[in-house]
């Protein structure tokens, strides 16, 4: 099940069609974000739902930003279309009768995704996959896999024994040396504000003056129930919990990578895709089924 299969809100009236919309794209672009984006902005003023729901929505509206980016919108159209959302929340009485329904309809349409334990975030090459179910043993909250060489690679959100979910990459190597250390290996925000993007609208990564670089923690053996399916041994890399916050300020096409570092001077790299981590992030965090 994907947020996008939601059935769409019914806040027409509400909205009064807004016509200013900002002239790179249009509203079948940009019209599931504003909609998202001015239910949320209703909710913070009004109180509308409760936390199950609100989380839910808020999950929703990152998704439906990430989707008008991959169609071609750009961050200064959704930055212009939030603020207009904001600006007709704020005009809307807490006690307009066309909200009510609003929030009616969306407790009704939200409240069953939140009991949602399994969800796929669907990218341009590559998807997060998160798991909301409650297990006694390490298991991955939220997942994407890729490869270095023959050897797979995991990547994202476990959560331990202890409960905590740890920012993470698991690798089973084949028939070499393990790594000393490892690292995450993205586009900076600070140093470049906007994504390295090709005429094709691909993300790349920028030049390395550019990057920002995560350092892992630390290393153990990895758990038989975070390896990738026939594999037998691996070790789990634990980064920062900062690294995620990192991460979900990408833009969802760029790329970022996870790379292993060998005492001979080698790197193994695997190379994953921002995607929706921030939408999945924010629906693992509704909590355990």
């Amino acid at each position: 099940m994907r947020i996008g299969q939601i059935r769409k809100i019914a806040i027409t009236a509400v909205l009064a069609a807004t016509s200013a919309l900002a002239p790179a794209v249009g509203w079948a672009v940009t019209g599931t974000y504003y909609d998202r984006a001015f239910v949320l902005a209703a909710h913070e003023k009004c109180r509308l739902f409760a936390a199950p729901v609100a989380g839910a929505l808020s999950a929703a509206t990152l998704q439906a930003h990430g989707a008008a980016l991959r169609a071609g919108a750009t961050e200064a159209d959704l930055t212009a279309t939030a603020r207009r959302a904001r600006v007709r929340a704020a005009e809307v009485s807490c006690r307009n009768p066309e909200l009510i329904i609003v929030r009616d309809r969306v407790t009704d349409a939200f409240q069953g995704w939140a009991r949602t334990p399994r969800m796929d975030f669907p990218g341009t090459r590559a998807s997060w996959t998160a798991n909301r179910l409650r297990a006694v043993e390490p298991r991955w909250r939220l997942m994407q896999a890729g490869m270095t060489g023959a050897s797979p690679v995991t990547f994202g959100l476990v959560a331990e024994e202890t409960g905590h979910e740890a920012l993470s990459a698991v690798v089973s190597f084949v028939g070499r040396p393990r790594p000393y250390a490892a690292r995450i290996v993205m586009r900076d925000p600070s140093l470049a504000s906007r994504p390295w993007l090709t005429a094709a609208g691909v993300g790349i990564l920028p030049p390395e003056a550019q990057r920002r670089t995560v350092w892992s923690a630390g290393t153990t053996s990895a758990e038989v129930s975070v390896l990738t399916e026939g594999r037998t041994q691996g070790e789990v890399w634990r980064f920062p919990d900062a690294g995620a916050a990192d991460l979900a300020e990408l833009d969802p096409r760029e790329p970022f990578l996870i790379q292993f570092l060998f005492r001979d001077g080698s790197v193994a790299t695997a190379q994953f895709e921002a995607g929706d981590f921030a939408a999945a992030r924010a629906f693992v965090a509704l909590g355990t089924i």
